[in-house]
């Protein structure tokens, strides 16, 4: 995009797709942080949802100040991304989905985009800027807060082997320059961990700047993309797509220990969750499955364990079920 007067400093694009119930919430969490039109502009991109009008909703809750677009038809989540960077105006980009929000701000204290501004004020050579998040459930409770990558404002160190070893980031905690958008492309692949490849590459090009304050928040919800993959199994197969294009930006010399590294790092979180699930539902048909797929990301005697303790569960339970 020239740079022209008269862009905006920012562009917060809200991909929406069938999460009418949340889209309120991140509005909301949005306006009481956005300064006016001219140095922010906010838009949602639907992916042509079916479970509510969503322009309508966004005419509601916008008042007037949020912009909204519809994909002529449902083109993915990846196609909906592009279309939010491709019509971001703003110099700094940051893709919200819409069921995820911004912290509350107290009066006086420092918000989203004002830290996200000042700290890529401060670090001009920085490609991107995140700070902390918290993870919160479908009503909106927390519902826990990952480990901090750092102790106090900064560029973060070592970050492109970190980062290509495990996902630490999420988009709702990341923004990004348009330009770096504009010279290393949008998202691509898969529709699970796509924004880890992505904020790797960013990586390998880029220091990124980061704040150990906790500003945005991420919800875990039984219709998002992450659970729906994870309950079929396509989680897995995306993991082991996605952490082979990750090698792509990994210096030669440390590749096999980054990928090993992930691949049981990963194997033993689906694992882990899928047995979580379990104790509820009482499924072990499905921890088997997923344990059993687990094994294309990592395989050794632990995870051949887990494997027959599956097995043996989901055998029991159809005894049972006789």
């Amino acid at each position: 995009m020239p740079d022209l007067p008269g862009r905006p400093r920012w562009s917060v694009m809200i991909p929406a797709y069938n999460c009418a119930a949340f889209l309120p919430d991140a509005l909301k969490s949005v306006l009481a942080q956005a300064p006016g039109p001219e140095l922010m502009q906010i838009e949602v991109v639907d992916d042509a949802s079916t479970d509510a009008d969503v322009q309508a909703l966004v005419e509601a809750h916008g008042h007037g100040r949020v912009g909204y677009f519809r994909q002529p038809r449902n083109v993915g989540s990846i196609r909906n991304f592009e279309t939010c960077i491709n019509r971001a105006r703003g110099h700094i980009v940051h893709i919200l989905h819409g069921d995820d929000r911004l912290m509350p701000v107290a009066p006086g204290a420092t918000g989203f985009y004002q830290k996200m501004g000042e700290l890529l004020d401060r670090y001009p050579e920085a490609g991107a800027a995140a700070c902390h998040y918290a993870y919160i459930n479908e009503a909106g409770r927390l519902n826990g807060i990952p480990a901090r990558l750092a102790e106090e404002d900064g560029l973060l160190e070592d970050w492109l082997l970190r980062l290509a070893k495990q996902q630490q980031l999420q988009y709702a905690c990341t923004v990004v320059r348009r330009r770096v958008y504009e010279e290393l492309g949008s998202f691509y692949g898969n529709s699970y961990g796509e924004d880890w490849e992505m904020w790797v590459r960013i990586a390998r090009h880029y220091p990124v700047a980061y704040t150990p304050d906790t500003l945005a928040q991420y919800r875990g919800h039984g219709q998002s993309i992450s659970w729906t993959k994870l309950m079929s199994g396509e989680l897995v197969t995306d993991m082991v797509q996605v952490i082979g294009r990750i090698q792509e930006h990994v210096p030669a010399a440390q590749r096999k220990a980054v990928a090993d590294f992930s691949g049981k790092f990963y194997a033993h979180f689906v694992i882990t969750t899928a047995y979580e699930l379990a104790e509820r539902s009482q499924d072990w048909g499905m921890v088997y499955r997923l344990v059993k797929k687990s094994l294309e990301l990592h395989r050794d005697a632990a995870m051949y364990q887990k494997v027959l303790r599956a097995w043996f569960k989901y055998q029991r339970t159809k005894l049972l079920a006789r």
